[in-house]
């Protein structure tokens, strides 16, 4: 379909025709979320896509509404249920705040989500952006938007200098952002920025020869795509250790405990841990009932975050089949042979998925390392 125009807008975007003629012809137009697009299908779509790829997100998203079809879905489960279907795809707060969310939906505004931006956008998780995105998506209303792959396209087109992050680039982008929105055509403008962005824009090695907006574009005529926008100053990377212990019973059930819900893998059940081996072995003396027998170590294996790397050093010690010691909410035994509907991290997930395949119980280095 042709490109079009409010004619009454005395200030045209100077990029939707060429963005919409693009999207049209090479745009994504298969994705799951676009073939019923409603207001909450188009939200839990932009939140699982928040610092995610489509490639990871899609099968997520597809067993996720197929478990929670509308919001009023979503907010009758347990949180746990919902960690367990995000489990592995990081960043949990967010599907924390989805069911926070829904919940709120539910109660003052019937089960819909709210059209009025305002009240849209102070929903948790969501924010000017994505309610932008979802207004423009789901109704065609218009609403500038600003992810990190829009803030790619805007600030290499028009040349915005600083970090994209910073007060001054972002109130810079934030007005390009409302200038370039057109009138019309607002779902397939808004999709086809993101798609730019996430398809040729790139952040390393731009597909400059691909795209619709390479003649008019500040970065590529000077010849400064890697430079904009400006790069964030690189932080040394930290590395952390911790200490899990791995308390395991004759049934195959393993001890774990629900962890803050601020912090890393907030709200999901993890291994009891511990900042060294002999906090985690006067625990194991305290708290569980092992006849005795000692801590042994498993293979160590790390897992990447986003400003760290966390080494884990796994003990796994076996516990008399009378083990107690759990506390309603804040831990449980997890039987690895039976697992239940709970959110796992996804290293702990595979090791407890190690430990459920091998026959070995006994012996410490039957669990080796489990896949980041």
């Amino acid at each position: 379909m042709p490109a079009s125009r409010d004619p009454a807008d005395p200030h045209p975007s100077p990029i939707a025709a060429p963005l919409l003629a693009w999207h049209a012809r090479a745009g994504r137009h298969d994705l799951p979320w676009q073939s019923d697009r409603t207001p909450y299908r188009v939200w839990v779509s932009e939140i699982m896509l928040q610092q995610t790829q489509v490639a990871a997100v899609r099968p997520y998203y597809e067993r996720f509404m197929r478990r929670f079809p509308t919001v009023r879905a979503l907010a009758a489960a347990q949180v746990d249920e919902v960690l367990h279907l995000w489990s592995g795809l990081g960043y949990y707060a967010r599907a924390r705040n989805l069911h926070r969310a829904a919940g709120l939906i539910c109660a003052a505004h019937d089960g819909e989500l709210p059209r009025s931006f305002a009240a849209l956008a102070d929903l948790p998780g969501i924010g000017r952006s994505t309610a932008g995105a979802i207004l423009a998506l789901a109704h065609g209303e218009r609403f500038p938007i600003l992810d990190g792959n829009v803030r790619r396209v805007l600030a290499r087109y028009f040349g915005v200098a600083g970090a994209a992050t910073s007060s001054a680039a972002l109130a810079r982008l934030w007005e390009l952002s409302e200038r370039c929105t057109p009138h019309v055509q607002l779902a397939d403008y808004t999709q086809a920025i993101m798609d730019l962005g996430a398809t040729v824009c790139v952040r390393s090695r731009p597909l400059c020869g691909c795209c619709p907006l390479a003649a008019g574009c500040f970065a590529r005529r000077t010849g400064r795509q890697q430079e904009l926008p400006a790069p964030r100053r690189a932080r040394s990377r930290r590395v952390r250790r911790a200490f899990m212990v791995v308390a395991l019973k004759a049934d195959g059930s393993v001890l774990l405990e629900r962890r803050p819900e601020r912090g890393v893998w907030g709200g999901l059940w993890c291994l009891p841990q511990f900042d060294t081996a002999s906090a985690a072995r006067a625990f194991v003396r305290e708290t569980i009932d092992t006849r005795g027998r000692e801590p042994q170590p498993l293979s160590a294996f790390e897992h990447a975050f986003t400003h760290f790397s966390l080494v884990v050093s796994p003990m796994l010690v076996h516990c008399d089949g009378t083990a107690g010691l759990v506390q309603q909410g804040t831990s449980l035994w997890y039987n690895v042979r039976a697992p239940a509907r709970v959110g796992l991290p996804a290293p702990i997930g595979a090791l407890l998925t190690r430990l459920a395949q091998d026959t070995m119980f006994g012996v410490a280095e039957a669990a080796r390392q489990p896949g980041a």
